[in-house]
């Protein structure tokens, strides 16, 4: 993190584990919607989709479908899985906390446009901000998948939806990845998490970390 946090042009967020307490929502959908396959093969999935954090749902379930699944086995089809995954996210997202600290950062970065960029579903997110009167935050917009993270940004800084500097805040592995591609500087937020090793993975990449937005605000 080169600047204040009032110097950047745009804030760009993760959904999960940074703007709503909502990662456990998605692993516990995951397995729920695997289990027709069996304990094993759900549990695989959700240790893939913890290692993978910040990916679609809809590479992962491919993924499940063609790697993790006993051959012989049969049970949901893709579809039906990521149907399945919706109805369990909907109603999880819609009861999750929202970070603390959130409209206090929006007043204080007033000048800043903001961005989700999210792994998960856009038209989810889109319903489920609107929902709990959070989409009038994000006045850069709310994007997620199918497009990847890195399409996104590419997309929105090609257009300068995105100006620079710009700060992705963000709760894995492949949102730095996601930022550096891009040449955004990265702040990891660890509070909420499923990163394991993250404070190891963060002194060895040398990358910001802070528990919370709260926290981000007031250092």
């Amino acid at each position: 993190m080169k600047y204040s946090i009032t110097e950047y042009n745009a804030l760009v967020f993760d959904c999960d584990g940074v703007v709503l307490n909502s990662n456990r929502v998605k692993t516990d959908a995951f397995y729920q919607a695997a289990l027709p396959y069996g304990e094993a093969a759900a549990q695989a999935l959700v240790d893939y989709h913890v290692q993978h954090g910040g990916i679609s749902r809809y590479k992962k379930f491919a993924y499940f479908l063609e790697n993790l699944v006993a051959p012989g086995h049969t049970g949901p089809n893709l579809d039906k899985l990521l149907s399945r995954y919706a109805i369990e996210v909907h109603e999880g997202l819609m009861a999750c906390d929202i970070a603390e600290g959130l409209e206090a950062l929006r007043e204080r970065t007033e000048s800043s446009r903001w961005l989700i960029v999210s792994g998960g579903d856009q038209a989810e997110l889109r319903e489920v901000f609107a929902a709990r009167g959070l989409a009038e935050l994000f006045d850069g917009g709310i994007f997620g998948s199918p497009d990847t993270k890195d399409e996104i940004l590419k997309r929105e800084l090609g257009n300068d939806n995105i100006q620079q500097p710009t700060l992705f805040l963000g709760d894995s592995k492949y949102d730095y990845q996601a930022a550096s591609s891009a040449g955004l500087d990265f702040v990891f937020l660890n509070g909420w998490s499923e990163v394991a090793d993250w404070f190891e993975w963060c002194n060895e990449k040398d990358i910001t970390h802070t528990e919370s937005l709260a926290k981000l605000l007031s250092s």
